[in-house]
C-alpha cells in the first residue's frame, strides 16, 4: 500500500504534536509521504504561523516595523527545535529570509510556515525534505497544471522514495510562489496522492472525522464512519467540515478514497470518503443532519408566470446584476422564491426588490428574513419510501414550522427552510429520531 499522510496545522502545532505524528508515521511503513501545514495554535487564544505571517505582509504593505512580530514567529521554530534535539540552522535561514523580506512577494511571506515546519518535520522524522515549489506547477490563472506536477513528483519519487512536503503552496513556471486558497494544504496532499497513485489520502487533524450532527448543537453525536464524496459534500456545504473541499477532487477522479484521522486520538476509527459506500447489512437512514442561518428568500408571485418564457432567468440576473449567490429556487404554477444568504444581501436588499419589481412586473414580492436552512443528507434516504413525509411529521408534531422544502436530484439530500428560532430544535428533533437509533437494511427496511 502506498499512504499519503497530511497532517494540519494543529498536529504540527508545538514539540509534543511533533512527537504525536513521528509516532503515526513509525507505525505504519506505508506511510512513506508526509504534506504538513505551518504550525498552527498551541492553545486557546493563540495565533495561528499563518495568520502572523499574514500580518507581517500587513506591516510592510503600511510600513510598520515587523521586527519583533518576525522574531516572535522564529523562536516558534526555535522552539520546537531545541525541544526535540534538532540541527536545523533556524536562525541562520530565518535571518536569511528576513533580511529581504521587503523585497518578497506577500504570497513567498506567507508560504514560509509550512516551508519551515516541514523543513523541521523532515530531519525529525529522518525523511528528505522536498520543497512545493519544485514540483507543484501553477498556470498563470491559478489552476493546477496536473500533468507537469505529476511529472515532477513522479521524478521525486524515483529519486528520494519517501519524502516530507510542505502543503499550501507551489509556484508558476517562472518559479514564482503560490499559495493555494485558504486550507490548501489538503489539496496538496490530495494532489500529491493522486500523482503517486497512492492506496488512501490520509488527512489528519484535530478531530476523529466528520460527526452526524454539530456537536454544539447535539450532545455527543455519533461518528460518520463511512460517507460518499456526494454526502461530504452535501453537509460540508453547509458547514459541516473538516476537510477543505476542493481537495476532494484530485482524488475523487481516479478513485483513491480519503480518510480523516485524530492525530491526537490515532486509534480512532475516524471517516473514510470513497465514491461509493461498502455495502453493510446494517446502515443507518441518514448519515448527518447540516445548517446554517441567517438566510433570506425572495417569493415572487405572478399569473400565468409557467406560461412566460426566460421569467425566472430574468430574475436571477437581477441577482447576478449584485454579485449575489443564489442558494436555492423553490417553484410553484405561478410563484417562485429565490433563497440567499442574508450576508450578501444585507446592504442591497430594497435594490433589488425595486429592480424585481420593475423586470418582471409581478403580482406581489414578499421578502422573508431570519430563515435558517437544514440538509438532511443520507444515501440511504432514497431506498426508504416515506422517509420525506416521517421527517416532516415529526417537526409538525414538535410544533416546528416548515418554510421550505427542496430535494437534491440524486436524492440524498432533503432541505428544510425554518425560522431561525427553530434551528437548534429542529435539528435535535431529525437526530432523535432518525440518526441516533434507526438504522435500514441492505434492501432498505427498518432495522
Amino acid at each position: 500500500m502506498i499512504k499519503v499522510a497530511k497532517f494540519g496545522g494543529s498536529s504540527v502545532a508545538n514539540a509534543g504534536q511533533f512527537k504525536k505524528v513521528r509516532d503515526i508515521v513509525k507505525a505504519d511503513p506505508d506511510r512513506r509521504y508526509v504534506v504538513v501545514s505551518a504550525s498552527g495554535k498551541r492553545f486557546a487564544g493563540d495565533n495561528k504561523l499563518t495568520d502572523l505571517l499574514l500580518l507581517v505582509n500587513a506591516h510592510i504593505e503600511y510600513h510598520v516595523d515587523c521586527t519583533a512580530l518576525l522574531k516572535d514567529i522564529e523562536q516558534r521554530f526555535v522552539d520546537i527545535r531545541d525541544e526535540l534535539g534538532l540541527k536545523y540552522p533556524i536562525e541562520e535561514k530565518f535571518e536569511e529570509f528576513s533580511s529581504v523580506i521587503k523585497s518578497l512577494s506577500p504570497e513567498y511571506i506567507v508560504s514560509r510556515g509550512e516551508f519551515f515546519t516541514a523543513q523541521l518535520m523532515a530531519e525529525y522524522l529522518n525523511m528528505p525534505f522536498l520543497d512545493a515549489s519544485d514540483v507543484i506547477v501553477f498556470h498563470h490563472d491559478g489552476t493546477v497544471d496536473m500533468e507537469r506536477t505529476q511529472t515532477h513528483v513522479r521524478e521525486a519519487v524515483a529519486r528520494l522514495g519517501g519524502f516530507v512536503l510542505p502543503g499550501f503552496y507551489g509556484s508558476t513556471v517562472d518559479g514564482t510562489v503560490k499559495l493555494f486558497q485558504r486550507g490548501g494544504g489538503d489539496i496538496s496532499g490530495a494532489i500529491l496522492a493522486r500523482c503517486i497513485d497512492a492506496t488512501v489520502y490520509e488527512n489528519w487533524t484535530d478531530v476523529s472525522g466528520f460527526m452526524a450532527a454539530d456537536p454544539g448543537i447535539v450532545d455527543k453525536p455519533r461518528s460518520i464512519h463511512r460517507i460518499t464524496f456526494d454526502e461530504m459534500r452535501e453537509l460540508s456545504y453547509m458547514g459541516a467540515s473538516v476537510l477543505q473541499e476542493e481537495a476532494i477532487f484530485p482524488v475523487r477522479e481516479v478513485g483513491i478514497p480519503i480518510q480523516i484521522k485524530n492525530t491526537n486520538d490515532p486509534e480512532a476509527m475516524g471517516t473514510v470518503i470513497r465514491e461509493t459506500a461498502s455495502e453493510h447489512e446494517r446502515e443507518h437512514l441518514i448519515t448527518g443532519i447540516a445548517g446554517k442561518k441567517d438566510f433570506m428568500a425572495v417569493h415572487v408571485q405572478k399569473a400565468h408566470m409557467s406560461n412566460a418564457i426566460g421569467f425566472i432567468r430574468r430574475a436571477l440576473a437581477v441577482f447576478e446584476r449584485y454579485g449575489v449567490s443564489v442558494e436555492h429556487i423553490p417553484t410553484g404554477v405561478d410563484s417562485f422564491g429565490i433563497v440567499v444568504s442574508g450576508s450578501d444581501v444585507k446592504d442591497t436588499i430594497y435594490s433589488i426588490v425595486s429592480d424585481l419589481q420593475q423586470e418582471l412586473k409581478p403580482d406581489s414580492i414578499n421578502v422573508v428574513d431570519e430563515l435558517a436552512l437544514i440538509s438532511v443528507v443520507g444515501r440511504n434516504m432514497s431506498r426508504r419510501a416515506g422517509t420525506s413525509g416521517r421527517i416532516f411529521g415529526v417537526l409538525g408534531e414538535a410544533g416546528i414550522n416548515i418554510r421550505m422544502i427542496t430535494q437534491s436530484s440524486q436524492e440524498i439530500s432533503i432541505i428544510l427552510g425554518v425560522n431561525n428560532d427553530d434551528f437548534s430544535r429542529a435539528i435535535r428533533v431529525i437526530y432523535d429520531k432518525f440518526v441516533e437509533g434507526e438504522m435500514v437494511t441492505a434492501d432498505g427496511a427498518s432495522a
